[in-house]
């Protein structure tokens, strides 16, 4: 969407246990356990990266993505809640044109204090495989391409 211009919107949440945070400031020193939910930012990603640098990386990448938003453009929101003890949540809100929508919800297992979720690694992982699958993929079809020129067919 973002290469063909219909990119409206996009926003991003991330929502774990307060101890998952490792956050600049003092914008979660006073939580509680058994608070429930606080919303502890909404807005541009570029103002909350500075906030929350480990936790971010997610709407960080996401902003580099939609590089017709960028990071004042894609919107954020870091949400603390102590009811999450098994599991970090990332739900993502794609608008387009017409009223189009695409909103998302993962669960990534984890465990409590840990700022990245046990799936997430191998999610990485598995991303940068795809991204060598696919020059590998580009580098056979040009050499494919030019052996054919060559061949003068």
């Amino acid at each position: 969407m973002n290469d063909t211009g219909t990119l409206k919107a996009l926003f991003i949440r991330m929502s774990k246990h307060p101890s998952c945070f490792r956050l600049t400031g003092d914008i979660l020193n006073d939580w509680t356990e058994g608070e429930g939910r606080r919303v502890l930012f909404r807005g541009s990603v570029a103002d909350l990266c500075p906030l929350a640098p480990n936790n971010v990386n997610t709407m960080a990448a996401a902003a580099v993505a939609a590089e017709t938003l960028g990071f004042t453009g894609v919107q954020g929101e870091i949400v603390s809640d102590t009811a999450l003890k098994d599991f970090h949540v990332v739900e993502v809100e794609v608008t387009g044109p017409d009223g189009f929508l695409v909103h998302t919800v993962r669960r990534n297992p984890a465990k409590l204090g840990a700022v990245t979720g046990s799936a997430t690694y191998n999610s990485f992982w598995n991303s940068l495989l795809i991204i060598l699958d696919g020059k590998r993929l580009r580098t056979a079809i040009f050499k494919t391409c030019h052996q054919y020129q060559r061949s003068g067919l």
